[in-house]
């Protein structure tokens, strides 16, 4: 599945949906086909992500402490920092224009 959120406030943001999966399970939200996240709710969104992306950072500095096999595949992958930044960004501005993002509509 892939995902397209949408959002009056922004562009359109679109995830793979193993990625879009993380990211809903990460704010609380079991993934489903069709979806909306309130601007009521996007601070605590936004509080979510910034912190699995500071746990991630952590965890991919103790692997990379590691031998250089281990530092080198870890270096390969995409951070969840990279990975939930849009996310982050479009809830922001969703939250400032006061709209709402939805999926699957």
């Amino acid at each position: 599945m892939i995902y397209k959120f949408k959002s009056q406030a922004t562009g359109d943001l679109i995830m793979l949906g193993p990625h879009g999966d993380r990211v809903l399970r990460l704010i609380g939200r079991e993934p489903a086909p069709k979806g909306i996240i309130e601007v009521g709710a996007m601070d605590a969104a936004i509080d979510a992500l910034e912190q699995a992306a500071v746990e991630d950072d952590e965890a991919r500095r103790e692997a990379s402490a590691g031998d250089a096999g281990e530092a080198a595949r870890v270096a390969r992958q995409v951070s969840l920092r990279s990975r939930v930044w849009p996310m982050i960004q479009m809830l922001r501005r969703a939250r400032e224009a006061d709209e709402p993002i939805v999926w699957g509509v």
